[in-house]
């Protein structure tokens, strides 16, 4: 019988060591990626179209402007930027579905349907949340925004409404509210993770108020067509 021997690195006679060998392999063509096809998909009127790549998180993101909504699945960073306006996150812990609204004043005058006010923002967004497929009576929520940043309406205090306003309608559609950062005097950055109901707020410096202000406004003016998941974390 021929005895046997482990093969050694060095290999076979005239065959260069495996450590030398060299691997062929071919390239995969790159895959779009998730950001450059959420920028071709096509959206209708009111949900968020500014996707951007959000380097701090090292995550896709979008923005929600004044009057906009968006609901997602997937792993996606939305943020939005809030004085007196309200901006409410909704989330299905066991579907794994999350959206976020930022509406300006709670009522219009009846014609316009918009984003823009709460009552139909609120409406959009619970809309688009049970097309992705939440639960009604599963949904929570998560409220921020409110503050009184616009110091020459101290008589009408927008935010003070729209907060009455948003509370009011969870109550009502009988929607929990499992966390709230709103009212006082500071404008926010709020970010939200739809895939896990995270949530974080950040207190902006006075000096924003100017920027956030003029934001608002255009907003108002421009034509519009028709579990664990109850912790803020401060940023």
């Amino acid at each position: 019988m021929l005895a046997t021997s482990p093969i050694s690195s060095v290999g076979r006679v005239g065959l260069p060591p495996l450590a030398a060998a060299k691997t062929v392999s071919s390239t995969p063509s790159a895959r779009p990626s998730r950001l450059d096809e959420l920028k071709r998909r096509p959206r209708v009127s009111g949900q968020a179209s500014f996707f951007y790549f959000e380097s701090s998180f090292q995550i896709d993101a979008v923005k929600v402007l004044p009057g906009e909504y968006y609901v997602d699945t997937q792993p996606i960073q939305i943020v939005t930027v809030l004085g007196s306006c309200i901006a409410v996150c909704l989330w299905d812990a066991q579907m794994r579905v999350g959206g976020m609204n930022h509406f300006m004043l709670p009522h219009g005058d009846g014609k316009d349907t918009s984003g823009r006010y709460g009552v139909h923002a609120m409406e959009l967004l619970i809309n688009e949340m049970l097309k992705q497929g939440a639960r009604r009576s599963a949904i929570q929520a998560k409220v921020f925004g409110g503050g009184q940043v616009m110091k020459t309406f101290t008589s009408l205090n927008v935010g003070e409404k729209n907060t009455e306003f948003v509370l009011e309608f969870l109550r009502t559609e009988r929607i929990p509210i499992l966390s709230k950062d709103v009212l006082d005097i500071y404008p926010r950055k709020v970010c939200f993770f739809p895939d896990t109901g995270k949530a974080m707020v950040k207190k902006l410096a006075s000096t924003h108020e100017v920027e956030i202000q003029e934001a608002e406004r255009a907003a108002a003016v421009k034509p519009v067509v028709a579990p664990k998941g109850g912790d803020i974390e401060l940023f």
